[in-house]
């Protein structure tokens, strides 16, 4: 009985030097900000979550943080599809989401092509410009663009997000770029020797090497169109031409809002993106891995 004490008050006592040495403290320090992290990332839905089902009276009756008597009353989520037309907003939004993506993916691997494979005076100023290009706050732009769109006769039209939407950033372009330097250039040699183009060699080689690239820029483009509200609000204010993020604006007023039902519609609202990065964060995080290494 003595040996199997000693036994024990030597186990812990190793385990409270292992724990009190630095290499345990930094492990504490980093599993205490990883639950920080956890709690803060997860803590808003949950509260979503709790208010989403409450009704009118027990909303304003109860606090924020208690639970709701039924987690079984579907009525705020049918209102919310009834007197927002969340399925005109959904396809709007796909209709914008599928062209702006066709044409960023188009875009940008035709870009990388050209200033991965090709040396030219001015490739360096366009680089330049692309990096310049992400100094500048979208806001104070926003007058000039404005007056673009308007004179281009695309205000209040699908067109106005698509061509916003288009624009080719720097982080994609050099995601692009990375991959394509993996690439070996033999390829395009082979490629020319047998007669074939620029462009053939960029459709049937180099655009289906870029396969992971492009998954990664598709899921991050989709979830930042998906989730913009801005862009739509301004450019789209017709109530048929509404979007997912702009609808949960018809809940709140200038003086009151209905809270409830605006969890409720987060919640709807929330399910395409998780599901979505739930199915593909692996493409996701190789993606930006792979195309961070030089």
């Amino acid at each position: 009985m003595r040996v199997e004490l000693r036994e024990t008050a030597g186990t812990t006592s190793l385990r409270r030097r292992a724990f009190l040495s630095p290499e345990g403290m930094r492990h504490a320090l980093v599993y205490a900000i990883l639950l920080i992290g956890v709690f803060v990332v997860l803590f808003p839905p949950y509260v979503v979550l709790l208010n989403a089902f409450k009704g009118s009276e027990e909303y304003a009756n109860s606090g924020v943080f208690d639970w709701p008597h039924s987690f079984l009353d579907w009525q705020n989520f049918s209102r919310v599809l009834e007197l927002s037309h969340m399925g005109r907003a959904f396809g709007n939004t796909g209709i914008i989401m599928v062209a702006s993506l066709a044409g960023n993916v188009a875009l940008g691997t035709m870009t990388a092509y050209a200033l991965g494979r090709f040396q030219f005076k001015l490739k360096p100023y366009i680089m330049g410009a692309y990096v310049a290009a992400t100094l500048i706050p979208s806001v104070t732009t926003q007058v000039a663009t404005f007056s673009v769109i308007q004179h281009l006769h695309l205000f209040n039209t699908h067109f106005a997000p698509i061509l916003l939407y288009l624009g080719t950033d720097v982080m994609q372009i050099y995601l692009y770029l990375q991959f394509i330097r993996t690439i070996p250039y033999d390829l395009d040699e082979s490629a020319m020797m047998e007669g074939a183009s620029l462009f053939y060699i960029y459709r049937a080689i180099i655009f289906p090497l870029l396969a992971p690239a492009t998954a990664t820029v598709v899921i991050l483009k989709s979830i930042s169109i998906y989730n913009d509200m801005y862009i739509p609000y301004l450019y789209m204010p017709a109530e048929k031409l509404g979007v997912v993020s702009t609808t949960l604006m018809k809940f709140a007023g200038v003086n009151s809002a209905e809270w409830n039902l605006i969890c409720a519609a987060l919640l709807i609202v929330l399910i395409p993106t998780v599901i979505l990065y739930l199915l593909l964060q692996q493409y996701i995080f190789s993606g930006i891995v792979s195309g961070s290494v030089k």
